[in-house]
């Protein structure tokens, strides 16, 4: 007799950060890998993009293929941490609980300014710009 609860096994895979870009300009591809890659391994399925650097209104930006991921958790992927950050952030799964200290350890600590002092014993700034 065939049990009415369906049991999920790992497929060995998961969904998780490959890196690209410059050394100080990365970018993210979010892929479905085998669990026992690295990084550089070989992809499934390319289903998101994180832009981790600020553009000119300090937005992140991330695309993402919701019903690809769907799909791929459906068949029992496992998330990388960030991976699901990025996801409770979209509002596609509930929030981390990273991304609710990183949250809470933000709003204790007050701003810091930077204070620019003059050092003793140096001349003082050119009037010329391009020196």
């Amino acid at each position: 007799m065939a049990s009415a609860v369906q049991t999920f096994t790992k497929i060995g895979k998961v969904i998780r950060l490959n890196r690209h870009g410059c050394t100080n300009r990365p970018f993210y591809h979010i892929v479905v890998q085998k669990t026992k890659d690295t990084q550089d391994g070989p992809v499934i399925e390319q289903v998101g993009s994180f832009d981790a650097m600020p553009n000119s209104q300090n937005e992140k930006l991330v695309a993402l293929n919701l019903e690809r991921i769907q799909y791929w958790l459906a068949q029992g992927a496992g998330l990388s941490d960030p991976v699901a950050q990025l996801l409770g952030l979209s509002g596609f799964l509930p929030n981390h609980p990273r991304t609710l200290i990183q949250a809470w350890k933000n709003r204790r600590e007050p701003p810091r300014e930077r204070k620019i002092e003059a050092i003793i014993g140096i001349a003082p700034p050119l009037d010329n710009p391009k020196i």
